[in-house]
């Protein structure tokens, strides 16, 4: 199987267009979370989302929307409600199984609290290999991982709709994940 993970889109709907063309043909699609932006909503980006049947997370940008402190912004003309509603019931963390392979989502960390910026080069990247998943996916810190911890596969695809990572030029990416062999790899790319 062959899946697509894209994270902190941030309303980007054509950053997310066009990481959905370069996966070419994928089974699943995962979304890490922060697919809106502050106090924005895109109804395009959740439209694209909810049409691919991706498995959504939300992150701490959703979580500051749909909070009490986002009242004003989700009041604001245009914004679809039923996308909004669906955005809004999707988990914090999510556990996927496909292919025999186990799949933890979590925007930030696998552990309370959350909200963590886990970079590659914290020493608490080492606590998600503590998971008894084969595989954990995360976002938030917009800086790509791929590695192996303790037998788990630790991935973190960058943003998809913000680069701020200049590691890689400060490109967008997603990453693209075969589950036989199970190995990840990070797709960077530009919208031009």
């Amino acid at each position: 199987m062959r899946i697509g993970v894209v994270s902190d889109i941030h309303c980007n709907a054509p950053a997310l267009e066009r990481a959905i063309a370069l996966m070419g043909e994928v089974d699943e699609i995962f979304c890490l979370g922060d697919s809106i932006f502050e106090y924005r909503f895109s109804n395009e980006v959740a439209e694209i989302l909810k049409n691919s049947g991706a498995h959504v997370i939300r992150g701490n940008h959703e979580e500051a929307f749909f909070s009490p402190a986002g009242i004003r912004a989700r009041a604001a003309p245009g914004i679809n409600n039923e996308l909004a509603e669906w955005l809004a019931s999707q988990p914090l963390r999510k556990r996927v199984t496909i292919d025999n392979v186990d799949f933890h989502l979590c925007h930030s960390t696998p552990w309370e609290p959350r909200g963590d910026y886990v970079v590659p080069e914290h020493p608490a990247l080492l606590k998600f290999g503590e998971t008894d998943a084969h595989v954990v996916l995360y976002g938030h810190t917009h800086r790509q991982v791929v590695r192996e911890i303790n037998g788990t596969l630790v991935v973190n695809p960058g943003s998809t709709g913000d680069a701020r990572d200049m590691t890689n030029g400060r490109r967008l990416s997603f990453a693209i994940i075969d589950t036989k062999p199970l190995e990840a790899r990070i797709i960077d790319f530009d919208l031009n």
